[in-house]
């Protein structure tokens, strides 16, 4: 699995801002029964393992990434905040070798959208599900992104980027499949939820946080690589991220869609 975002102190601190950012958003309702046992299919940096792992002081938390520098600073950032309810193991989603009924739940944030073929691995991580365990997904999709003030570069920017994920094996448009992925993959009584973010000036914390920490953050750090692949000119590029960035002035809006879904084996 490639992480097309990479693994840099800059995309480290991204994470960080856009869980934080979405918290309530995303969040609200990541409540568990106390004494749930969950597995977190792709931890990451930690970014989502602090937020749902403080918010069930009472349930148990097995958080797993194939990456051993992300999980050295989940660690770091679980044992700063003295969350005592998680295990870090490193593991590939891919071959995971845990007992069958394993797990209450299983939560999955921000990793399908990389993976070649997320049914195989939601397949694959159904049997790990007790009978009647269910399954959390959330996805965001950039098809959803719109913003005033309206920019063709803006626009073509965010598309290079779809284009690049896509190239790696990856789908930066999956939040709005959450329903058919789930359902091929044999889960039943799937529903999703639109997670809407709406950003203007009257709400500074979610345009700093999302719409210039978040997203605008992470288009940029595609500059390189599009203009590499030639999806794009760097005039054009910049003239597009610089639009963005005008999303986030005194008259500017920018909207953005996640998508939550919940399962069950």
């Amino acid at each position: 699995m490639d992480y097309v975002h990479g693994y840099s102190e800059r995309e480290s601190r991204r994470l960080s801002d856009q869980a934080e950012t979405l918290t309530e958003i995303i969040h609200h309702d990541s409540i568990f029964p106390k004494g749930s046992r969950i597995l977190e299919a792709g931890s990451g940096t930690g970014a989502q393992t602090k937020i749902i792992a403080s918010k069930n002081p009472d349930s148990t938390f097995l958080s797993i990434d194939i990456s051993e520098d992300s999980l050295s600073k989940a660690k770091k950032e679980i044992e700063k905040l003295d969350i005592k309810n998680v295990e870090f193991k490193k593991a590939d989603i891919f071959k995971l070798d845990f007992p069958e009924d394993s797990f209450d739940y299983i939560f999955v944030c921000f990793v399908l959208e990389h993976l070649k073929d997320p049914v195989l691995v939601l397949k694959s991580l159904k049997r790990f599900l007790k009978k009647n365990g269910s399954i959390i997904v959330i996805e965001g999709d950039h098809g959803s992104a719109y913003f005033y003030p309206q920019s063709i570069f803006a626009t073509d920017a965010i598309n290079a980027q779809v284009k690049l994920q896509g190239m790696s094996g990856g789908n930066a448009l999956i939040g709005r499949e959450l329903y058919p992925l789930l359902t091929n993959a044999g889960y039943k009584d799937c529903s999703v939820s639109p997670r809407m973010v709406y950003a203007d000036s009257s709400r500074p914390k979610l345009v700093e946080g999302f719409t210039k920490n978040t997203f605008t953050a992470m288009i940029e750090g595609f500059c390189d690589e599009a203009v590499r692949n030639n999806l794009v000119t760097k005039e054009d590029f910049d003239r597009g991220i610089k639009d963005l960035y005008k999303t986030a002035g005194k008259d500017g809006v920018f909207c953005y869609t996640f998508f939550k879904a919940v399962a069950y084996k």
